[in-house]
């Protein structure tokens, strides 16, 4: 049995939900707040946050844990034939490029200022969002939208022809925004078809699903037809 410990609205845990969604296993979702994690889960997960993974099987227990690791993991799954890494050393090695491009890059150029604004203030109770600090997470995002765009002018997917992890997290990162409305689709154009066709799949609908006590999201969110 799997079990994922994991916060709703968090893209690390996100993009997990959605390697093990589109590997098609089978899997349970506990919620963890990551800036108050019960004491059982600081006794699980080492790094004290979600997400982490832990498979239960007759002899043992496997517990991994932070996003990277864990779709490593689950991309490598042999039980599966669903693939989320290419076929050739180079197009994973793209694939893993631009998927630390956002787990990195994105996170500290973007949600390091608009989710930790917006959310982690508002639900651990820390005061009100910096505006200054919402205005420079905007100008960053305008940048990585504009470089989304320019790798999907060539191709199908953010890291070639098929659906990878880059695209999984990158989606993870994306839906996060775009549950708060910081994502104008129409100045967004370069990325909304991709957006759509990933929203559209089977293992994205779950995320759509989600609704946080107090936060809605806009209307568009769940809309496939946005």
């Amino acid at each position: 049995m799997r079990t994922l410990y994991h916060w709703p609205l968090d893209p690390d845990s996100r993009q997990v939900r959605l390697a093990l969604a589109e590997k098609k296993l089978k899997f349970k979702l506990v919620p963890v707040k990551p800036w108050a994690p019960q004491e059982d889960f600081l006794l699980l997960c080492t790094e004290g946050v979600p997400p982490c993974l832990v498979e239960d099987t007759n002899d043992k227990k496997t517990i991994i844990s932070s996003a990277r690791a864990i779709c490593e993991y689950v991309a490598d799954d042999s039980s599966s034939r669903y693939a989320l890494l290419g076929n050739t050393p180079l197009e994973r090695a793209e694939e893993r490029r631009i998927a630390n491009w956002f787990d990195v890059r994105f996170a500290s150029d973007v949600n390091a200022y608009i989710l930790a604004e917006r959310l982690e203030k508002s639900l651990s109770g820390s005061g009100s969002p910096d505006a200054a600090a919402l205005r420079l997470g905007r100008e960053h995002l305008k940048f990585h939208v504009e470089y989304m765009s320019w790798l999907l002018e060539k191709r199908n997917w953010l890291a070639g022809d098929h659906l990878s992890i880059a695209d999984l997290a990158a989606g993870a990162h994306i839906s996060c925004l775009d549950y708060l409305d910081e994502i104008n689709w129409k100045r967004c154009a370069g990325i909304h078809d991709w957006y759509q066709k990933l929203k559209s799949r089977p293992a994205f609908r779950p995320l759509l699903q989600d609704i946080l006590p107090g936060l809605r999201p806009p209307r568009h969110y769940a809309d496939l037809d946005f």
